[in-house]
This record gives structure tokens, C-alpha cells and sequence, in this order.
């Protein structure tokens, strides 16, 4: 199994690990590896549902044109 040497570690980053580590009863090392999967899990994009959500707001943006006024007005609406 691969080793990793991790150098230079923030000593508040490692006191955050140690304490988890020992809150959820592990190891430092056991700690490292379980933020390290939770961290680089990614979740799966779905690539079509992506695009039609950008076809539709392109659809409605379409024709609409984006002027210095319209988004003063924009930013000032709703505000005292």
C-alpha cells in the first residue's frame, strides 16, 4: 500500500485532526485518510440535465438586452 508524508502542516489544522481523530476514536493516520475520501468523493454530474437547464435560461434571456439602467434598477430594487 502507498505511504504519504504530509510536511508543513498548520499547527491548528493539526490539532483540529488530532482532536476529531480522537473524538471518533482513530487513529491520526485513519483520521487523514477518512477526510481525504470524504473530500475527493465528487459527485456525478449529470451532463444532460446541466445543458437543458442552460437552454432554457438561455431561452428566456434571449432578445433581453442588459443595460447599465437595467441592472442599477436590478441592484436597487428591494432595497431601502
Amino acid at each position: 500500500m502507498p505511504t504519504l508524508t504530509i510536511k508543513n502542516i498548520p499547527e491548528a489544522l493539526y490539532s483540529r485532526l488530532k482532536r476529531r481523530a480522537t473524538d471518533e476514536r482513530r487513529s491520526m493516520n485513519n483520521q487523514a485518510i477518512d477526510c481525504l475520501e470524504r473530500a475527493l468523493q465528487l459527485p456525478s454530474i449529470d451532463v444532460e440535465r446541466v445543458l437543458a437547464r442552460a437552454r432554457t435560461i438561455r431561452r428566456k434571456t434571449t432578445g433581453l438586452p442588459l443595460t447599465d439602467k437595467l441592472l442599477a434598477r436590478a441592484k436597487s430594487d428591494g432595497r431601502p
